[in-house]
């Protein structure tokens, strides 16, 4: 491997799924000012959207959002085509 390439300053660091509130620690390089405590001790927090936990490959959940009926806005685009 080349060296001075990967960096050095990895610590451990929390992460935060904010759709479910889930916390999980692993080590990281990320930078951020806000802190958690996790079982009596303080980590750096990372927040995410979405993870493992929350993302419905992982999950198996699945969810159609027709947005302001967009599918219904298809079909009557397209009904004029249909024989």
């Amino acid at each position: 491997m080349k060296k001075g390439l990967h960096p050095e300053n990895y610590r451990m660091v929390a992460f935060k799924d904010m759709s479910n509130e889930d916390v999980f620690i692993t080590k990281s390089t990320a930078d951020t000012k806000e802190t958690i405590t996790v079982e009596g001790v303080e980590y750096p927090l990372i927040k995410m959207e979405i993870s493992r936990t929350s993302h419905p490959f992982y999950t198996g959940k699945s969810k159609l959002v027709d947005t302001a009926g967009r599918i219904d806005k298809f079909k009557n685009k397209y009904a004029k085509f249909k024989k």
